[in-house]
C-alpha cells in the first residue's frame, strides 16, 4: 500500500489529527516488546532506540537515513500495532516561522498541547510519564517546551535555500543538520532541546518528517545520482562529542557499521534495537521503495 504524507498544519482534518494522537497514546499503552525491563511499553522501546544510540546518529552521515528509517517505523507502529490508517504527517515548520506559539500544532484540542513551563498542563500528552532520557533509563519526568523564537528563525526560507543548493550529500546532511533540524529542536526547546531525549515529545515525529521532506526534495534535484550519493564520517568528530557530550562510539558499533573505515558506505548497516530487522542506508534511500512506499504533499 503506498503511503502518502501529509502536512499537520494544513490538510489533515480534525478527525485524522485525533486517529494520529489516538494511535500515538495506543503506543504509550502497549506493553513493551524488547524484554528490557527499562521499556515498559512500546513507545519506550521506541524512546530507548533513540537513545541508546545517540552517538553513532547524530553529527555523523547516516543522520538523514537512520531518522528517515526511525520516523518509517514509527508510522508502521502506529498502522500495524494500533490501527492507525492515515499516513505519517509531517509539520510545515515554515508556514509557522513568524508564530511559533500560534501554531496549530500546539492546539490543546486538535494537537499537541502548548508550550507549557516545567510541564505542559494541557492537551493529550500532559499526563504523560516520560522515563527514558539521556541521564536515566529509570527516569520520572513530564514533557515540557519552552520555546525559543531566536532559535526557531534558523527554519527560515533562507537558510532552507542555502541547505537545497548544496551539491553533495555532506554537504546536505551537515547544513540540514545545523539548521532546520537545530533550529526545530531548540525553538521547541524543553525536551526536545535534548537531542537524545527528544523523541519523548510527539512532536518529534512530526518535526523529523519535515526534516526528510526536506532532504527528499534535495534528491529529487538529481535523482539518479543522489539516491547514490552517501559519503562523511561514520562516528562523530571529537568536537561534536565534546559538544553533545558523547562517548566515543566502541568496536560493538564501528566493527557491525560494516564500511571498512571512518567513511559512511551505503551498505553501513543500522539498527533500531530489534523493533523490526536491520538494513543498510542503501535500504532506506529512495522514499519510493518498498520499505518506506511513501511521497510528500
Amino acid at each position: 500500500m503506498r503511503q502518502i504524507s501529509n502536512t499537520y498544519r494544513h490538510t489533515l482534518s480534525d478527525s485524522e489529527k485525533d486517529a494520529y494522537i489516538s494511535a500515538e497514546l495506543c503506543l504509550m499503552n502497549s506493553a513493551s516488546q524488547l524484554g528490557h525491563d527499562f521499556t515498559t511499553n512500546r513507545w519506550e522501546d521506541l524512546m530507548y532506540s533513540h537513545v541508546i544510540q545517540g552517538n553513532i546518529i547524530h553529527g555523523v552521515s547516516a543522520f538523514l537515513p537512520w531518522h528517515r528509517w526511525y520516523v518509517r517505523v514509527h508510522e508502521a507502529l502506529l498502522q500495524s500495532e494500533c490501527g492507525y490508517e492515515g499516513a505519517h504527517p509531517y509539520w510545515d515548520e515554515l508556514h509557522d516561522i513568524d508564530d511559533l506559539a500560534g501554531s496549530i500544532v500546539f492546539d490543546p484540542v486538535t494537537g499537541f498541547g502548548s508550550e507549557g513551563g516545567e510541564c505542559i498542563t494541557d492537551g493529550p500528552f500532559a499526563n504523560h510519564t516520560v522515563r527514558i532520557t539521556e541521564r536515566s533509563l529509570y527516569s520520572n519526568e513530564c514533557i515540557n517546551r519552552k520555546f525559543n523564537k531566536e532559535a526557531w528563525t534558523m527554519n527560515n526560507q533562507t537558510n532552507l535555500d542555502k541547505c537545497s543548493s548544496a551539491t553533495s550529500y555532506g554537504d546536505v546532511s551537515r547544513c540540514m543538520e545545523g539548521s532546520a533540524h537545530g533550529g526545530g529542536h531548540t525553538g521547541v526547546g524543553g525536551l526536545m532541546n535534548d537531542f537524545l531525549a527528544a523523541p519523548n515529545d510527539p512532536i518529534f515525529f512530526l518535526h523529523h518528517a519535515y526534516v526528510d521532506k526536506l532532504w527528499w526534495e534535495w534528491q529529487q534535484q538529481d535523482l539518479s545520482t543522489r539516491l547514490t550519493d552517501m559519503s562523511g564520517r561514520n562516528v562523530p568528530s571529537a568536537e561534536t562529542r565534546e559538544f553533545f557530550n558523547f562517548d566515543e562510539p566502541g568496536p560493538e558499533f564501528t566493527d557491525y557499521f560494516g564500511d571498512g573505515g571512518n567513511e559512511t558506505t551505503l551498505q553501513h548497516n543500522m539498527w533500531m534495537v530489534d523493533i523490526t530487522s536491520n538494513i543498510t542506508i542503501s535500504d532506506i534511500m529512495d522514499l519510493h521503495n518498498d520499505i518506506n512506499c511513501a511521497t510528500y504533499i
